[in-house]
């Protein structure tokens, strides 16, 4: 079903951002025009997105976002529509009293993290920084929500049309930082970890890790067999990233030589999809990048169209053309380390717009909406309390009919230590997820 947008001018972000709104969210097929005749003599759905209202279809008043090149500070103040935060306010007695379109181009293109900021000790932008999150919204999928509001409006102007309606999904995905937590590690690192462990008086460490390495006890992070049989129950296809780096002081992976890390990582691409999990290192080094999608591809003999950054190490547009120029189909990095919810204040895969070129790219971007590690180190949410969060964030993406993206970890689900009962959060997840 096709909408005719009229602008008195086309741009670069204006056809991205009607793209993304129209068709990806809702499922209309956006048509530019600059003819005041065409729109006006126009018998279907129609937007007037200007600076005047043409008295035709739903009007948008427009800003100037979207018809600027290039990256200004934006002086951005929030409202509130039917409940619904925005910012851009252009006239409260219409229909939609803000620039939806810009408001959504500004919050999808992470226009915020071009400017200046405060980044955090690992030099990532922080999750206070953004204006979701000063101004209490990152709890929401406010594009999504956005966009309904242009269905509503949409609807209530054409109730003759019958329109479109999205369909909620849900994708697994776990981070293999550490595929194993005493085996294979080599000599000299195992040897190291005992030391400095008797050096503690850490003994169930020492106790475990040589009952590990004796083959009397399973490894803790080897929770493989656990993922397979849970995503199997809730019928789900999960998607794996694997940490494949050299070694370093904030990528501690299990080697890439080792044989059994490899028949681990093949036997998972059989029921699985993967991706690479670019190093810590890579962020400041172009090419550990490219070495580590080759070795992943060497292991499950196919190419690699999937990422997500280790540390979820994400700097823009940087870290996005790097994983264009090795040929990345899909980057699953978009969210926060120290807040759950929606950095880009979506929850529908969308792609990537360059800023610095003003283009948009091959590129598609999935953004998580929670990761466990944000619960546990960075929150200190004992378990039901992360289960109240995880079944807040599900109902938000439900309502919206949005993609709910999870990330885990394997060692997470060790059952040991400050991970004690967390296997039971994982499957509420999964429980609640996939439940419509």
């Amino acid at each position: 079903m096709e909408i005719l947008i009229y602008s008195h001018k086309t741009t670069n972000r204006l056809l991205y951002i009607t793209k993304v709104i129209c068709k990806s969210i809702l499922g209309l097929e956006p048509i530019i025009t600059q003819s005041k005749e065409t729109f006006l003599n126009y018998a279907g759905l129609k937007i007037c997105y200007s600076y005047k209202d043409l008295n035709e279809g739903i009007f948008i008043q427009a800003t100037h976002l979207l018809f600027e090149t290039g990256i200004s500070e934006q002086n951005i103040t929030t409202n509130k529509t039917k409940d619904i935060p925005y910012f851009f306010e252009t006239n409260k007695n219409i229909a939609i009293p803000f620039d939806l379109f810009a408001a959504s181009f500004f919050m999808i293109t992470r226009y915020e993290e071009y400017l200046p900021h405060r980044r955090d000790q690992y030099n990532r932008f922080e999750a206070t920084e953004s204006i979701a999150f000063q101004n209490g919204f990152l709890n929401i999928p406010v594009v999504n929500k956005w966009a309904i509001l242009l269905k509503e409006t949409l609807a209530a102007q054409y109730p003759e049309y019958a329109l479109p309606t999205s369909t909620y999904r849900f994708i697994s995905t776990i981070d293999i930082d550490n595929a194993y937590a005493y085996k294979e590690k080599g000599i000299t690192r195992t040897t190291g970890a005992l030391f400095r462990d008797v050096l503690k008086f850490r003994l169930d460490s020492v106790k475990q890790r040589i009952l590990v390495l004796f083959g009397i006890e399973k490894d803790p992070f080897d929770t493989f067999n656990f993922l397979l049989n849970i995503h199997k129950k809730y019928k789900l296809r999960p998607t794996y990233f694997f940490l494949l780096a050299d070694y370093g002081t904030n990528d501690k992976n299990v080697s890439v030589r080792s044989r059994k890390f490899q028949s681990l990582i093949k036997s998972i691409a059989d029921y699985a999809n993967v991706g690479i999990h670019p190093s810590f290192a890579s962020a400041t080094n172009a090419q550990k990048i490219h070495k580590e999608i080759n070795r992943l591809s060497y292991f499950v003999k196919r190419e690699i169209e999937k990422s997500r950054q280790h540390f979820l190490m994400l700097h823009f547009p940087g870290t996005y053309k790097q994983l264009i120029e090795n040929n990345i189909k899909e980057d699953y990095t978009m969210g926060f380390s120290s807040e759950p919810g929606f950095r880009a204040g979506i929850c529908t895969p969308y792609p990537f717009y360059d800023l610095d070129n003003e283009c948009e790219t091959p590129l598609t971007i999935f953004p998580f909406a929670l990761m466990e590690s944000t619960l546990m180190y960075y929150k200190k949410y004992s378990a039901e309390e992360a289960k109240k969060v995880i079944a807040d964030l599900i109902q938000e993406v439900k309502n919206v009919n949005g993609t709910f993206i999870s990330l885990w970890h394997n060692d997470s689900l060790c059952e040991q230590g400050i991970w004690k009962n967390w296997q039971s959060v994982f499957e509420y997840l999964l429980e609640k997820a996939t439940t419509q």
